[in-house]
């Protein structure tokens, strides 16, 4: 048997020029006789290749049609076999010259591996015992212009798969895993949510005032009101207003855009879920987290046991709950409760070589921040919840009634990645001002990622507001873990690139 050979990335220049130059005259040559492929408008199949090979007992020696693209062509003479891929999965397909009408054989002889058709046949077993669908009628329904990458050495470069998504789905067709995976993570957090009367709704993308987050916005400009508008960096502010209104449980699944760094766990655009309970505290909010996440392992992938980024992880629930000064405590050593003034944090921080980012003020509270986060953050493998926020970093936070330098506030921790962001949240309109107040001169001091002054906002606010708990999830890295992903890049389909010149 001959192996027809795909072109890759190995063909010289001139090998494919030759080859896209064949494919553009058999393509005239069909369209020449009238037998354009682009022509065609359907095909109604009738099985995939997933149900063939599921339900094989059962359909052995009944009629088929199945469609989808030819992988590889190998044969000799008056007979071929071809691996035809679908939705599901393969299916080799067996033609014989003496079984098809001598015309249709001869015709599918010039297709190429690429070109896009439909087969109507019958399901049988080959001498060798595969699964097969032996071809009565082959109808070419697209035609591939371009070669496939060289079926031994597939797509391999990480940057042309994320800039050619679909070629990439092509010839590597497990990646689609995550995509499927992903999809069936949000339904779960949608039927989750709206199971608990939470009600789905939509927030502005674009907003006068960049708010309900610490981060760097896009900006657009909107032409009829003469106005610069800001990209949502979050989906906070107007959720809470709709609890203002009333509508006590809410949540908004959608994307989030932020003009920043872009490394293996941040995408300038990417997803999250915040939802909103009035009557409810963060401790609700950690519950549900844990209930929302351990059961999407359990129901997707039918495990809680899970390995990511290099380690192995137990989302069994009970997951640990430590406040931020306790775990700087035992992984740094340093007791700030025990700490009375902003001037020895700081010092107790450079100590162990902990410096703040020059747009930060130098308080306790920044200085137990950062000495979580460049210390302490990546060594939390298994979830952790890591409560009890300074009131520096959570300006949309509630005090704790315990210590007023702190929040009741937490992050979730698993591989040393933040999975979402919660809240007792803040409806005090007196404390908020004066919060806002605080970014609004951060970023007068040159901190761009600070909030802006959002009366309407107050306002809101000085309606009154329950009591409410608020939770945000980034689902691609939710995806990223029940994936076992190690890039953001991996599990969005169409991610940011640098356009090539």
């Amino acid at each position: 048997m001959v192996q027809q050979q795909n072109a890759g990335p190995q063909n010289t220049g001139e090998d494919l020029n030759e080859i896209l130059r064949v494919r553009r005259e058999k393509l005239a040559a069909l369209q020449e006789a009238g037998e354009d492929p682009f022509r065609q408008t359907r095909f109604l199949w009738d099985a995939t290749s997933g149900q063939i090979k599921e339900n094989f007992d059962e359909m052995e020696g009944k009629p088929v049609k199945v469609a989808g693209r030819l992988m590889s062509k190998r044969g000799m003479g008056k007979v071929s076999f071809c691996d035809l891929q679908d939705r599901d999965g393969k299916i080799q397909l067996y033609a014989r010259q003496d079984e098809m009408d001598e015309a249709v054989y001869k015709k599918f002889k010039k297709y190429d591996i690429g070109d896009i058709v439909g087969v109507e046949g019958e399901v049988f077993r080959t001498q060798r015992g595969e699964m097969s669908v032996r071809a009565k009628n082959i109808t070419l329904l697209s035609k591939s212009l371009l070669p496939l990458p060289e079926k031994f050495h597939g797509l391999q470069n990480k940057d042309l798969r994320y800039r050619q998504r679909y070629v990439d789905l092509i010839v590597n067709p497990e990646v689609k895993r995550n995509f499927v995976l992903r999809a069936q993570f949000i339904k779960h957090v949608r039927d989750f949510l709206d199971d608990r009367g939470f009600i789905e709704v939509e927030t502005p993308v674009l907003n006068t005032i960049q708010g309900g987050a610490t981060a760097r916005p896009f900006v657009t400009h909107h032409n009829t009101l003469d106005i610069d508008m800001y990209l949502r960096i979050a989906t906070e502010l107007p959720l809470k207003r709709l609890i203002v209104g009333g509508m006590d449980r809410v949540y908004d699944l959608g994307r989030i855009f932020r003009n920043e760094g872009m490394d293996p766990k941040h995408n300038p655009e990417f997803t999250t879920v915040e939802l909103y309970q009035a009557y409810a505290d963060f401790n609700d909010m950690m519950d549900l987290f844990e209930d929302l996440l351990s059961s999407a392992a359990q129901k997707l992938l039918g495990t809680y046991e899970l390995e990511w980024l290099g380690k192995q992880v137990n989302l069994t629930p009970g997951w640990r709950r430590m406040p931020m000064h306790e775990a700087v405590r035992e992984y740094c050593g340093i007791d700030f409760m025990a700490i009375t003034s902003d001037e020895e944090a700081v010092k107790a921080a450079k100590e162990i070589g902990v410096e703040l980012p020059e747009n930060k003020e130098p308080t306790w509270g920044n200085a137990l921040y950062e000495c979580f986060d460049q210390r302490v953050e990546e060594k939390l493998v298994d979830p952790t919840f890591i409560t009890m926020h300074p009131v520096d970093v959570s300006p949309l936070a509630k005090r704790s009634p315990k210590d007023s330098r702190l929040t009741e506030r937490f992050e979730l921790f698993i591989c040393g990645s933040e999975m979402g962001n919660a809240f007792s949240e803040l409806n005090d309109p007196i404390d908020q001002r004066s919060r806002f107040q605080k970014e609004v001169e951060a970023r007068a001091k040159g901190d761009d990622e600070a909030g802006m002054m959002d009366e309407d906002f107050l306002t809101a606010l000085e309606y009154g507001m329950p009591p409410t708990g608020g939770l945000g999830i980034g689902i691609d890295r939710c995806v990223m873990l029940l994936t076992g992903a190690d890039s953001i890049r991996d599990v969005i389909a169409f991610p940011t690139m640098k356009p090539l010149d």
